[in-house]
């Protein structure tokens, strides 16, 4: 597993540095290059002065000049420095447990009951298996083409940095300089029968700024009668449109009570003006009641698209299954599709786990080592901050932060800003337990051995103290993670978490909320967090199980 674990840091890392240069789009494994390129503070300018002095500058260009590492952005020194303590941890990794020998029998006893309990390590399973589908990323779930075949050209919109125009694919007017719709474009080349191509993801919509108008859903027409199910009869409005892809754009709108037309009807034009007017009584057209101001002939008009009526919804849409387009879960209030809008959510509860698990472990470990070998003087002032911090209403000084954190920044780096805030109270539960750890373990022979021996403090705090301590930190990984979800979801129900370009299951919520009458949003929201929460809980008591001291420890 470890192999496994240091061959993904050297792949992720050398993926990271070829895309770079290159200019592949891999928010995966480039997510520093990323935040270097939306963060002034991550990089070093090449023009027009230096963020961090003429010396930074300097070298910049140098490098820009002479290696290649920088570009038009500037030297992107985060970016490069994430993907070089990847590949060193991958290294290391790789050499320490390259033999199945490396692992000491006490630890190869505690994975070996880890795979025991099947519960969890199928759990365990479950979660690499929904890592792995989230770093595939755009490639599964997007609105962008992964490739475009046009005029013996082919581009790859979804995998590169540069973002494509609508003119180079053939588009005029307005929208030629603006981004391609590229599922409107896959149909146009069809419905020309172009040889040009364009391949989507699996699944052809974005969890953002992908927004859809309005989904269709077919009735069901039996002995003159319309019914919305096998069983039921329509009651409300009934839809001709011009473009079951285009659902919006409607022909003839009539309304239903119990399956019959009754009521005024209505007609626009493919300029979606309104021209035809008329009024039903009992299902049978009223004399005299029809009016039409359109060019051409009214029978012609009428004639313009099938007979097949459709139920239109607006966002929030109800799941559509049976026709094409399909969102079995619908879409939310603004128009993003459920599916991919979950998928966004997994993204970035994962996203943040792996940058705030380590943040937070590596301060409260280390903290937590210092208070209890050193104790005295420096425990008790360590403890009177925590104590400090624990006292401050977590709530509020989010709220406050927020409202303070300026709209640019929010959008730059919203999850950072969240995530900082999160850290800042993280690492506090840790500090007890490993000082309880290093008070106790202080105290044994072996580490008066190494004192003996001359063996440096951070050697003792590192090399001695925390092995023999990895039982607590590794047994509360597990539910630190679903602490980092359910915060994260709750900030943004309460609407003070990640800004809108982010898809998070706490907005989901909140949306489900506010529109009871779409049952889909809370339930598909609810079920995607109960699931992952589920997991993680499952791998943290199989964890807590197999590392118990009270069944494998040195010193029985």
């Amino acid at each position: 597993m470890f192999r496994i674990l240091g061959l993904v840091f050297i792949l992720g890392a050398v993926g990271a540095v070829v895309g770079e240069f290159m200019g592949l789009k891999l928010p995966t494994v480039s997510w520093g290059f990323e935040l270097s390129r939306n963060v002034e503070f991550f990089r070093f300018q090449t023009e027009g002065g230096s963020s961090f002095g003429g010396l930074m500058y300097s070298l910049a260009q140098w490098l820009n000049e002479r290696v290649g590492l920088s570009n038009a952005n500037g030297l992107l020194w985060f970016g490069w420095l994430t993907a070089a303590m990847a590949l060193w941890f991958g290294v290391y990794l790789l050499k320490t447990f390259w033999r199945p020998e490396s692992l000491t029998p006490l630890t190869q006893r505690r994975l070996d009951r880890f795979k025991q309990i099947r519960r969890g390590y199928y759990s365990f399973l479950a979660l690499i298996g929904l890592m792995v589908l989230a770093s595939f990323d755009q490639v599964l779930v997007g609105s962008e083409a992964i490739m475009v075949r046009y005029e013996g050209k082919t581009y790859w919109p979804a995998l590169t940095q540069k973002i494509e125009k609508g003119e180079e694919f053939g588009v005029e007017g307005d929208l030629a300089k603006a981004a391609p719709k590229y599922r409107e474009l896959k149909e146009r080349f069809k419905e020309e029968g172009s040889p040009n191509k364009v391949f989507m993801p699996l699944w052809p919509y974005g969890a953002t700024n992908d927004n859809i108008t309005a989904l269709a859903s077919e009735l069901e027409t039996r002995d003159d009668l319309v019914y919305e199910s096998s069983k039921t009869l329509r009651s409300g409005l009934g839809t001709r449109i011009y473009d079951q892809r285009h659902p919006e754009q409607v022909h003839v709108q009539y309304k239903f009570r119990d399956g019959i037309k009754t009521g005024s009807a209505f007609g626009w034009n493919r300029d979606r003006n309104r021209v035809y007017g008329a009024t039903y009584e009992k299902g049978t057209l009223v004399a005299g009641s029809e009016s039409w101001s359109g060019e051409g002939s009214l029978e012609d008009f009428l004639k313009a698209t099938p007979e097949t009526l459709y139920n239109v919804d607006r966002p929030p849409s109800s799941p559509v299954m049976g026709t094409a387009p399909r969102h079995p879960l619908g879409t939310n209030s603004q128009g993003y599709d459920v599916i991919s809008y979950l998928y966004g959510g997994l993204k970035v509860n994962i996203q943040a786990a792996l940058v705030y698990i380590p943040i937070v472990y590596c301060v409260g470990i280390t903290i937590g080592l210092l208070m209890g070998y050193f104790g005295g003087t420096f425990d008790i002032v360590v403890q009177r901050l925590i104590e400090i911090l624990s006292n401050i209403p977590f709530l509020f000084l989010v709220i406050i932060v927020s409202e303070a954190v300026p709209a640019q920044w929010k959008d730059r780096f919203g999850l950072y800003v969240i995530l900082g805030i999160l850290a800042l109270f993280g690492w506090i539960g840790m500090t007890y337990y490993m000082r309880t750890a290093a008070l106790k373990e202080k105290a044994r022979d072996y580490i008066a051995a190494s004192r003996v021996l001359g063996a440096s403090t951070p050697r003792i705090l590192f090399r001695h103290l925390l092995p023999n301590s990895v039982a607590i930190v590794v047994t509360l990984v597990p539910f630190s993670v679903s602490g980092l979800v359910l915060s994260l979801t709750a900030l943004d129900y309460l609407g003070f978490g990640l800004p809108e370009k982010y898809a998070t299951w706490g907005k989901l919520l909140q949306d489900g909320l506010h529109n009871l009458s779409s049952p889909w949003l809370v339930s598909s929201a609810f079920v995607a967090l109960v699931v992952l929460l589920v997991l993680v809980t499952f791998v943290g008591e199989a964890v807590r199980e197999a590392f118990d001291p009270k069944k494998f420890t040195v010193y029985r």
